[in-house]
C-alpha cells in the first residue's frame, strides 16, 4: 500500500479531477448522440466501453505526470516549494519512475488499440503530446497551452471512444478544456515566477509582470466561458444543463476575486479547490441533463 500511494503521490493522481470529469461528459453526449446504442443488441456494452476509457484516462495521465516527475527532477531538486517530490526526495528513484512510464504507456496503447481502429492509430499522438509538454518549459512561454492541450484530449479521446469519428462538439469541449486549464496554470506558475526567472525557465509570469500574467488569464477564461456556452448550445435545453454552465462561470469569476496582483495566497484554493468543484459540478449537471433529457 505504501507503494501504491507513493506513486499515486507522484503522479498527483487527484488531478484526474481536472480533465475526467470533461472525458464523461463527451462520452455521455457521444451515447445521447448514438441515441444510447439502441441499435446495439447488448444493453450493457457502454459499460466495457466506460471502463476501457477510465483505463485510458489513468494510464495516460500516469504516463504524463510520471513524465514530467522524471523530466523535471533536476529542477524541481533546486526548488524549495518541490524539493519534497517524490523523486529528488529519494522516495522513487528516477529508473524507477521511468518504468512506471514505459508501463502505463504500453498499457493505455493496448487499451486503446482494444476500443476501435482510431484510437488504435491517435494513441502514440496523445502520448507524444502529454510527454512533450514535460519539456515545454525550457524554451517556450506557451507551455501552458500545451498542458491544456494534453488535458483537452481528454474529452475528444472519450467522443472518439464511442462514434469512432471526430466531430466539432467535442473539439469545442477540447477547447474549453484548453483555455481554461492554461488559465488556471498561469495562476498556479505565479508561485515560481521568482524561481522561473533566476533558473531562465519560460512561462507567462516569468517574462510579464504579475498583473499583466493575471489579465491573460483572465482573456482565456473568457474563451473559456464563450466555449462553454457554444457546446452547452448543442444539448438538450434543460434547468439542470444552464445551472451546471452558469455555477461553472460564477465559480470561474470567484477565482479571479480569490487571486489579484496584491493578494496571491488563495493561489492553492483557486487552482485545486475552485477548479476541481467547477469540474465536477458542470459535468455532474450536465450528464444528469443529457440523462434526463
Amino acid at each position: 500500500m505504501n507503494a501504491i500511494k507513493k506513486y499515486a503521490d507522484l503522479v498527483k493522481f487527484s488531478h484526474t479531477i481536472f480533465a475526467m470529469p470533461f472525458a464523461l461528459m463527451a462520452f455521455v453526449y457521444a451515447l445521447w448522440e448514438d441515441d444510447f446504442g439502441a441499435a446495439n443488441s447488448n444493453p450493457y456494452w457502454w459499460i466495457t466501453l466506460l471502463v476501457q476509457v477510465v483505463l485510458c484516462m489513468v494510464f495516460a495521465r500516469n504516463v504524463a505526470m510520471g513524465f514530467n516527475r522524471w523530466a523535471d527532477r533536476e529542477i524541481d531538486a533546486r526548488n524549495p516549494r518541490t524539493a519534497n517530490r517524490e523523486i529528488p526526495a529519494g522516495k522513487i528513484s528516477p529508473r524507477a519512475a521511468l518504468i512506471f512510464v514505459a508501463l502505463n504507456a504500453l498499457f493505455f496503447i493496448i487499451t486503446a488499440v482494444t476500443i476501435n481502429p482510431l484510437t488504435a492509430w491517435l494513441s502514440p499522438v496523445a502520448l507524444a503530446v502529454v510527454m512533450f509538454y514535460s519539456y515545454c518549459k525550457r524554451f517556450t512561454s506557451l507551455a501552458h497551452m500545451v498542458l491544456g492541450l494534453s488535458l483537452s484530449i481528454a474529452p475528444v479521446g472519450a467522443y472518439i471512444a464511442v462514434r469512432g469519428e471526430f466531430a466539432l462538439e467535442p473539439c469545442i469541449l477540447a477547447l474549453l478544456v484548453m483555455t481554461w486549464c492554461g488559465s488556471f496554470d498561469i495562476i498556479y506558475a505565479l508561485q515560481d515566477r521568482e524561481f522561473d526567472i533566476k533558473n531562465s525557465l519560460h512561462s507567462i509570469p516569468s517574462h510579464f509582470s504579475v498583473r499583466t500574467s493575471l489579465y491573460i488569464s483572465i482573456a482565456l477564461h473568457v474563451v473559456t466561458i464563450i466555449a462553454l456556452f457554444w457546446f452547452v448550445s448543442y444539448l438538450p435545453q434543460n434547468i439542470w444543463i444552464w445551472s451546471g454552465a452558469a455555477i461553472f462561470t460564477l465559480i470561474i469569476i470567484a477565482e479571479h476575486i480569490l487571486v489579484t496582483p496584491t493578494r496571491q495566497r488563495n493561489i492553492g484554493i483557486a487552482f485545486g479547490t475552485l477548479n476541481g468543484l467547477a469540474s465536477t459540478t458542470l459535468a455532474g449537471l450536465v450528464i444528469l441533463g443529457i440523462l434526463l433529457s
